[in-house]
Order: structure tokens, then C-alpha cells, then sequence
């Protein structure tokens, strides 16, 4: 399948969960090194992997939790195509636990936390392109100084010169006299 963007990816996907019955993660992506943006992404079921007890590191937990998390494999991979499309390239169907259908136990949309990462990362993006800007702006400005420096050098030296010059006439004329 295809699709125009990552986000219609991740809503198919999402509505798919619902309909089957689990909640969808978004789970991990791949990122261009050139300008940061995403390349590829991984949706799956939110019961994927394993909780790693954290207790013993910060004291005792209050209310000690179940996991949700059960090493579920179900998951799809969607990677933008030279085409200009999102295509999925990896689809597994099967979980490995019971999937839920009632409407009050699967999620709706895009959790709060998910949502404050996609702000987060906007953000992000905006402050890096922002600081881009600011160094091109830094990067011309010290290149005008620079060439400001050069020409006041020139015309230092240029004083330097011109006073040498009067001191040997000067020390001409009084020898003169």
C-alpha cells in the first residue's frame, strides 16, 4: 500500500488497530543525516517488547503495575519512496495475546504523550532551522567585518607610509637649513 504522507500512514494504521482491536504505537524511525528528516517508520502494537523493571534504581514504586507489555511482533514498516509516496514495506499481522474490540478500551486518536512529541519535534525542527538562519546571518556578518578589518589595515599602513615619507623629508629640509 501507499500513501501521500507518514501522518495518513499512521491514520490508516491507527484506524486499522481499532478495528482489529489493539492500540497502535508509533514506534521507532529513521532519519535522514543530511536534513533530519524522517525516512522511514515503524507502527505497531502498543503490547510490543518488554517493561524493564526500573525499582531498584529510584526506591520503591508506590503502586507497583502490571505490565501492558507482552513481546507482541504485529507491526508495520513505512519507508518514503523515490516516488515521493510512503510505501509499507513490512506488514506482520499476528499477535500474541487477545485483541479487544470494545470501543472504551482502544484508543481513539493519537495519545497525549504522542501529540506532545509531534509538537515537540515541529518545535524542534523550527528552532534548528532558526539557528541555521542565525549562522548564515553570523557567517556574513563576519565576513563583512573581515573585509572591514582588511581595508582598515590597508589604509593603517597606508598613514604609516605616508608618515615615514614626511619624517625623511622633513629630516631633509632641516638639514638643509
Amino acid at each position: 500500500m501507499e500513501f501521500e504522507s507518514e501522518d495518513a500512514a499512521k491514520i490508516f494504521y491507527d484506524e486499522y488497530a481499532r478495528r482489529v482491536g489493539f492500540v497502535m504505537r508509533v514506534m521507532s524511525c529513521r532519519r535522514s543525516e543530511r536534513d533530519g528528516r524522517i525516512l522511514a517508520r515503524r507502527l505497531g502494537c502498543n503490547k510490543e517488547g518488554y517493561c524493564v523493571s526500573i525499582r531498584g534504581k529510584f526506591g520503591n514504586v508506590r503502586k507497583p503495575r502490571s505490565s501492558t507489555r507482552e513481546g507482541c511482533k504485529a507491526m508495520i514498516h513505512v519507508k518514503f519512496d523515490k516516488s515521493g509516496k510512503w510505501v509499507i514495506t513490512k506488514f506482520v499481522k499476528d499477535h500474541n495475546h487477545p485483541l479487544v474490540v470494545a470501543p472504551r478500551e482502544a484508543r481513539q486518536t493519537m495519545s497525549e504523550k504522542d501529540k506532545k512529541i509531534q509538537e515537540l519535534t515541529m518545535e524542534l525542527r523550527n528552532k534548528k532551522r532558526l539557528c541555521a538562519t542565525y549562522q548564515e546571518q553570523l557567517t556574513a556578518f563576519m565576513k563583512i567585518v573581515e573585509g572591514h578589518s582588511d581595508q582598515l589595515s590597508k589604509k593603517v599602513q597606508n598613514v604609516v607610509r605616508n608618515l615615514k615619507e614626511f619624517e625623511s623629508i622633513e629630516q631633509e629640509l632641516l638639514q638643509h637649513r
